[in-house]
């Protein structure tokens, strides 16, 4: 088995679902007392979110950088950033670790590629659903149209998941607010949506709606457990 580089702590709640997730599908695969081999290295995430709303890119990537040293001397045979808004600063990271790098979009664009999907809906923090570093390399590596919501809506997703999601608060009205922007994307010709953020998953669950959902933190670590076990 090979052990899996976990980057995590933005936030922790979602670094400690890559933690579960991964373990219980190792156990499901191997059975009996099996658990993952797992280094993982979590950074303080304030300082990264005061970063990222100063728009300071370039700093969070020495951060992130410095983290996945420390990764790759603890002995992982591959890394996966816990968060998709950091794969913004990826291709600065892979330039500072001989590693390689489990992309969240590539390991979700495969997924949608096995699902038939040709134009998919995305919810995630400002940066992501407005950015191009996540979108293209769908578009770009499988074809794949991406649709965000109106800029309304994007303020909503984005606030609720550093005011709440992060800080492990759940509430129901934002559930609903969430349920409304997916309906609405289906509304815009999306076949599914993605959970393009590591914490939206924690909100919205796939029992919560007929529409076809993505949870990129899912995906990820079930991708991750597949590497390991190859």
């Amino acid at each position: 088995m090979k052990t899996i580089g976990l980057l995590g702590g933005m936030s922790w709640e979602s670094t400690a679902l890559y933690y579960k997730l991964i373990n219980e599908e190792i156990k499901k695969q191997l059975g009996g007392l099996h658990s993952a081999k797992v280094v993982i290295y979590s950074i303080d995430f304030d300082e990264i979110e005061k970063l990222q709303h100063c728009g300071n890119w370039d700093e969070t990537a020495v951060i992130l950088s410095e983290a996945a040293k420390n990764i790759q001397n603890a002995s992982a045979d591959f890394l996966l950033i816990c968060t998709n808004t950091m794969h913004k600063v990826a291709p600065e990271i892979k330039k500072n670790i001989d590693i390689p790098i489990l992309h969240i979009a590539d390991a979700t664009g495969k997924k949608l590629q096995e699902e038939n999907i040709e134009k998919i809906g995305l919810l995630g923090t400002a940066f992501t659903m407005k950015q191009d570093f996540y979108k293209e390399r769908i578009n770009n590596n499988f074809n794949i149209e991406v649709i965000i919501p109106n800029e309304l809506d994007m303020n909503i997703v984005h606030k609720i998941i550093y005011e709440e999601l992060c800080l492990g608060v759940l509430k129901d009205d934002s559930k609903k607010e969430y349920l409304r922007i997916i309906d609405n994307l289906v509304s815009k010709g999306a076949q599914g949506v993605i959970l393009g953020c590591t914490e939206i998953g924690m909100l919205i669950k796939k029992e919560d709606t007929k529409v076809k959902l993505f949870d990129t933190t899912l995906i990820h670590s079930l991708e991750a457990v597949k590497q390991a076990l190859s």
